[in-house]
């Protein structure tokens, strides 16, 4: 398994990582995902990531079960909380601590840092950033990080205020694939900002959530005829691990896509300048409309306007 090192934190991260999404209701058997959660980490993947919100909680519950017996020592647990404001994140922290069966978290990011408000509200006075700087100082909190699944707009002024306020973020979690330089360009607009900073590039979005090899694992999807592309999985992450990136986490539910995407793994070259122009210049035409990327147009915003009660 390579291994990567995650920005200026000195960890050293498995270039693959494990998404947490599929955890919950995904995977009804909670038997078959604690195998699965164990297998991945005896596959030496030790980045493994999940939620505050994920099935409102079954995720984090399911990956605590599956680190007993030594498991949580073998792995970097990273989670994420949707609060903006000081007394939410607390609320959420302490319940990410109880259902992961751990005293301390690697890493927690804030989650769906998508509305431009968002950031203003987190550095803001009673902002959530409080919690975690407390919660760091207190042993509860290793590193802190966010997420976003929008453009580079929200991202960078998530990080200039951060340095506005004298801080810098130790990891950011962002949408990297073979449709993004094509719309809203994260790899090319902010990935060289988060390298220049030392922050740790966390890549999701691969496979866009499956959609761009004709698996459309997540029902937001469903009002976009993805048709596959002429992209093989393989291709689709291949291309992001040659990006400047720690880690690339993927959701997957099954043990034979975790098998496959091992294999991946251990087969990475680092692709060339021509290689990766020619894959892109095959993904153009249906990258430029955004709709295989729907989590950087106004739907990808939905779930925090229809949840106001987990982004107070």
């Amino acid at each position: 398994m390579p291994y990567r090192s995650l920005g200026r934190t000195g960890e050293k991260v498995s270039l693959l990582g494990l998404g947490g999404a599929h955890f919950g209701m995904m995977m009804p058997d909670e038997e078959y995902a604690i195998r699965f959660i164990r297998t991945a980490i005896d596959e030496e993947v030790n980045f493994v990531e999940t939620s505050w919100d994920y099935d409102w909680g079954l995720s984090e519950y399911r990956i605590g079960k599956a680190l007993r017996d030594g498991y949580r020592e073998k792995v970097f647990l990273a989670t994420k909380i949707d609060g903006r404001t000081k007394p939410y994140a607390e609320w959420q922290l302490d319940d990410s601590l109880h259902r992961l069966r751990t005293d301390t978290i690697d890493l927690v990011q804030f989650h769906e840092v998508v509305n431009m408000s968002d950031p203003d509200r987190i550095f803001g006075p009673n902002g959530a950033i409080e919690t975690l700087l407390a919660a760091r100082k207190a042993g509860k909190v290793r590193y802190i990080g966010f997420t976003s699944h929008w453009g580079p707009d929200v991202i960078l002024k998530t990080i200039n205020l951060g340095l506005k306020n004298g801080f810098t973020f130790d990891t950011a979690m962002v949408t990297l694939n073979v449709m993004d330089p094509h719309f809203r360009n994260v790899a090319g607009g902010v990935v060289p900002v988060l390298q220049k900073l030392g922050v740790g590039v966390l890549a999701f979005k691969s496979m866009g959530g499956g959609g761009f090899v004709g698996k459309k694992d997540y029902g937001e999807a469903k009002d976009y005829d993805l048709r596959p592309i002429n992209v093989a999985p393989a291709e689709c992450l291949h291309y992001v691990m040659s990006l400047p990136v720690s880690v690339v986490i993927s959701g997957m539910n099954t043990l034979e896509i975790l098998k496959e995407n091992l294999k991946i793994t251990r087969g990475f070259r680092q692709m060339s300048e021509a290689q990766i122009a020619q894959l892109l210049a095959r993904t153009a035409e249906a990258g430029r409309s955004g709709r295989y990327e729907w989590w950087k147009t106004p739907k990808g915003r939905e779930w925090t306007r229809d949840h106001p009660e987990c982004f107070s």
